[in-house]
């Protein structure tokens, strides 16, 4: 008797059949497992978060330190990087940030909580699109189980921008489709698509385009659903005119650098801010975390949705088959779609941003709910072999190892750390208090990593910085790489007058310094400077020679020290006469 109770709870199919109560119960308990484990792992993530007052998620200071001016208009006035990243921010992103500033909350405070929001929703969509496919609550667990783990192994959660948005929009475009809503709310979706994350769209835009055709006995013929070219058309125009203003707004600092020019630059090789490019052609193609179209797939069991093609070509030996929907032929659509955007996108490259965004998130929610399905009807298949030949012990063992396995993975010793944030921590609060106590105008120059936290913790212009290098638009790269060059070349100078033009021609007020700045290594084990050539090999030429103007004005110039940390303050250094 144990086997076939098994069977119900886990296998049966939610039919018209199945009396109405009983559904719901199963419903409810597969779908409220699922919740419980997507907070577990959020809660888990958000330990990290609050784990210290000055601490934020790596890429959010990019999105977010320039969103301060939403509180105070006077604040980064004439910064490149405030207004290159505002003006590369999708609109619909930085409206809900306004929202929020608008309220009077903290803007760090709401990165780190809106995660649950996202994570639910994530969650709550991935089991509904799993019932529509297969009528079976328990693979919608699985399905979430697998797609929150995978979310939680590579920050596509925590981030803080915009892309924590793709999961719970897309999985929303694919419930709506599936059922066939109205037009209004599948492009309202679009919409919010476009406003928040416009890349996805062109996905969306050619699964739309795909169901206008159909496979049948070996030839192509064209949809006679009038309500397919409708909702192309309508999706088309929506995702015209609400990409347009934020294609007009980032063009500011574009075009696009080329490829051709992109192969000549360190930044796109390894040890590069980007690392685009590689020697070797497999992980270019394939596991490139920009370049390839199964970057950053994992956990491994999402793996076993590559199991579903193969189940369905034995469909007699899978009984439970017959309950799946027609639509789960929109899987593949899904894979189609992004596979021709992810060449699309190598082809006009840097023109549609990095060719894994069009397959990284979309492989990994196809990848979990087809390797929750592939489960799922094996198992079903288990459970009749076993009560046809006795072997419940075997039924039995198999539960036990594949819920385990399952569940308990992300505790498994095969994961370091779990989840995976970026979170990054602020380690020189005492600098940014004292910054924030300066002038709202104040530039600061440095070459050091601490560099990247000052926008967001101190809320002050900096000249540069490693987390900004960003080289993809032209305009702006331009204006970064001679800031860089110029600030390494005045660094290590032994002319005072170099250094003087230097901080007159950047407005430049504070100049914060490593106090290993000055050694060699310092350069040659950095791979950021090592990208600005030929001024970082000048620089460490010229350290081999003597010491730099700049090194021994530390203790007369300096305003502010930390164990490794010197703050110089520029007028000082203007009133010296010699080197």
């Amino acid at each position: 008797m144990l086997i076939p109770k098994l069977q119900k709870l886990l296998t049966t199919p939610i039919t018209q059949k199945n009396r109405q109560n009983q559904s719901r119960l199963s419903i409810i308990f597969w779908y409220s497992l699922s919740i419980i484990f997507a907070f577990g792992y959020i809660l888990m993530g958000l330990r990290q978060a609050f784990s210290s007052k000055y601490i934020i998620s790596d890429d959010a200071r990019e999105y977010i330190s320039w969103m301060y001016r939403y509180l105070n208009p006077d604040l980064f006035p004439g910064d490149l990087i405030a207004d290159y990243f505002q003006s590369v921010t999708p609109i619909g992103y930085g409206l809900l940030y306004k929202i929020i500033a608008a309220l009077d909350i903290d803007l760090i405070l709401f990165s780190k909580i809106f995660p649950i929001v996202l994570g639910l929703i994530t969650t709550s969509y991935c089991f509904l699109v799993c019932i529509e496919i297969l009528p079976v609550p328990m693979v919608g667990f699985i399905a979430s189980l697998l797609l929150n783990q995978s979310l939680c192994m590579h920050d596509d959660l925590f981030s803080a921008t915009p892309r924590d948005f793709i999961y719970p929009l897309f999985l929303a475009f694919i419930y709506y489709l599936i059922r066939s809503f109205c037009l209004g709310i599948l492009n309202i979706v679009l919409a919010l698509q476009c406003l928040i994350y416009p890349l996805i769209n062109f996905v969306d835009l050619l699964i739309l385009a795909l169901r206008l055709f159909h496979w049948q006995n070996g030839q192509i013929t064209i949809s006679q659903n009038r309500k397919d070219f409708i909702l192309f058309a309508a999706a088309m125009m929506i995702v015209g005119i609400v990409i347009l203003p934020y294609a007009i707004q980032s063009s500011k600092f574009g075009p696009a650098i080329t490829a051709a020019v992109a192969r000549t630059m360190p930044d796109y090789w390894h040890g590069g801010r980007v690392s685009y490019f590689s020697h070797n052609i497999i992980n270019y193609w394939l596991f490139g975390r920009d370049s390839g179209f199964l970057a950053l797939i994992s956990p491994p069991q999402l793996l076993l949705g590559l199991l579903l093609p193969i189940i369905l070509k034995f469909q007699s030996h899978f009984l439970l088959t017959k309950q799946l929907k027609d639509e789960v032929k929109l899987l593949l659509q899904v894979v189609v779609a992004s596979l021709i955007m992810f060449f699309i996108a190598h082809a006009l490259a840097f023109q549609l941003h990095w060719p894994s965004r069009y397959t990284h998130h979309t492989f990994k929610m196809v990848l979990a709910l087809a390797a929750a399905i592939s489960i799922t009807l094996i198992l079903d298949a288990t459970f009749r072999w076993s009560r046809q030949n006795g072997r419940q012990i075997l039924i039995l063992g198999t539960i036990m190892i594949l819920g385990t396995g399952l569940i308990l993975y992300p505790s498994s010793f095969s994961l370091k750390v779990f989840p995976k944030t970026s979170y990054v921590e602020g380690k020189v609060p005492t600098l940014y208090s004292f910054l924030q106590k300066q002038p709202q105008n104040i530039v600061i120059a440095c070459t050091s990593e601490e560099a990247n936290n000052i926008p967001i913790f101190a809320q002050r212009t900096i000249l540069v910085g490693k987390e900004y290098a960003l080289p993809i638009q032209t305009k702006y790269y331009a204006q970064f790489r001679q800031r860089m060059v110029d600030l390494i070349n005045a660094q290590y100078t032994e002319d005072i007058n170099q250094i003087k033009d230097f901080i007159q021609k950047y407005h430049v007020t504070f100049w914060l310094l490593e106090r290993s700045a000055f050694i060699p290594e310092y350069i040659t084990k950095n791979t950021w400077l090592q990208q600005y050539q030929p001024a970082a090999q000048q620089a460490n030429a010229k350290l081999h020679k003597a010491l730099p103007v700049l090194a021994t004005l530390i203790n007369s110039c300096a305003v502010l020290e930390t164990d490794n940390l010197v703050l110089l303050k520029t007028e000082c250094i203007k009133v010296v006469t010699k080197t």
